[in-house]
């Protein structure tokens, strides 16, 4: 990897990162609130690539000397796109910014969209990883969960991408109405042995907005309680650790280097560019680090495009106690936790020792020799207290 670039900053070494927010989907999942449509037209793929385009220019014209280190594409279902959509998209952010050596590139698909043909096509387009939304591995639970595919097609979609890419990760859903340990221990052993190397686990969340969160409100979908939950964790972390494949985030597990590169640029606080409908974007400016969110509905986020140069709606300077609640939260959610000079840096006071203190002796944080704290396996699925009491 190459020495940092752009402004200095306290977290400039965790490099600089795009995520491109893709925002069309075949259908919409019933736990899902990310920013995804379904349109039943066509989309104009030449018309919303000239408009990522200019937004990626607009974009860079704003964060001059960067070098990309990773690139995301997510959604949305990106891999509804053709594979020159995503060549086109890729030259651009190499024009806009230059990119690392080795900078990691990864693309989002379901397993319905998924094709040899088309895999071949995003890997000569510079695509190098691919993270499958696999959700569940039995066709009753994904039909719950409102996936359009079988648990066949979704193995044989891993079976394509580690035809076609070294690098690939799938998601599970657990945590699921009625799921039991035991069922949950076989499925994940089961993904384990199809994953070559990193695998993200997120429990089941009833999000407000969602069809799930109706159901759940009417007593029609009930999920495990809080000690059921906790109880699926910890079976998690232990199925995990023995494969060899450990919690280097609280949702993501890993080999030995092959961790997402881009996500772990989000949790340590890096710099990234927020590119199409709905992405956010947290950059360097020369009075600080900012904010950015682009317009949510596609055609709208195109047409302002068309009309501005960019689809960016707001714009907002981060005071520095945001910047270092941001990076508390972020940071404790990686196993190797948080440098607190750095913290110290961004709010403008160091972190109360006190709280420490109190926080090492209830086995919730440990104190590194290095003089980072990161947080406990007991301290982990309880993160939001942790982090509320460091942050006070």
């Amino acid at each position: 990897m190459t020495q940092p670039t752009g402004p200095d900053h306290p977290t400039r070494d965790a490099g600089f990162g795009v995520y491109v927010h893709w925002p069309f989907c075949a259908s919409k999942c019933p736990y899902c609130d990310f920013n995804s449509h379904v349109r039943h037209a066509p989309v104009d793929e030449a018309r919303f690539l000239q408009a990522f385009r200019a937004e990626i220019a607009h974009v860079a014209a704003r964060t001059p000397g960067r070098t990309v280190s990773s690139i995301f594409l997510g959604g949305g279902t990106p891999s509804l796109m053709q594979p020159a959509t995503v060549a086109g998209l890729l030259d651009a952010i190499g024009q806009a910014w230059g990119t690392e050596p080795d900078v990691e590139i990864t693309l989002e698909a379901n397993p319905t969209s998924v094709e040899a043909g088309r895999f071949r096509g995003y890997r000569a387009a510079g695509v190098n990883r691919v993270s499958l939304g696999v959700q569940a591995m039995d066709d009753a639970s994904l039909k719950a969960l409102g996936r359009l595919h079988t648990a066949r097609e979704a193995m044989d979609a891993v079976a394509v991408a580690a035809a076609h890419f070294e690098r690939y990760s799938f998601d599970l859903i657990y945590a699921r109405p009625d799921q039991t340990i035991a069922a949950w221990r076989a499925e994940l052993n089961d993904a384990i042995a199809r994953a070559a190397e990193h695998l993200s686990l997120y429990q089941l969340t009833i999000e407000p907005g969602t069809p799930f969160f109706g159901l759940a409100a009417a007593g029609k979908l009930v999920p495990p309680d809080d000690d059921a939950a906790r109880a699926l964790y910890d079976v998690t972390q232990e199925v995990c650790d023995k494969a060899g494949l450990a919690s280097y985030e609280i949702s993501n597990h890993a080999r030995p280097g092959a961790q997402s590169r881009h996500n772990l640029l989000y949790w340590r606080y890096g710099e990234y560019a927020g590119i199409g409908p709905g992405a956010h974007g947290r950059l360097v400016a020369p009075d600080g680090r900012i904010g950015t969110i682009t317009e949510r509905t596609p055609e709208a986020w195109l047409a302002r495009v068309e009309r501005d140069g960019h689809g960016i709606v707001e714009t907002e300077t981060l005071p520095p106690e945001t910047q270092a609640d941001e990076f508390l939260m972020m940071g404790l959610r990686l196993s190797e936790g948080i440098d607190p000079a750095r913290y110290a840096i961004l709010k403008g006071r160091p972190l109360d020792q006190a709280r420490i203190a109190t926080l090492i002796e209830d086995g919730l944080i440990v104190a590194r020799p290095d003089g980072r704290i990161a947080a406990t396996p007991r301290g982990a699925p309880v993160l939001n207290a942790v982090v509320a009491a460091l942050a006070a």
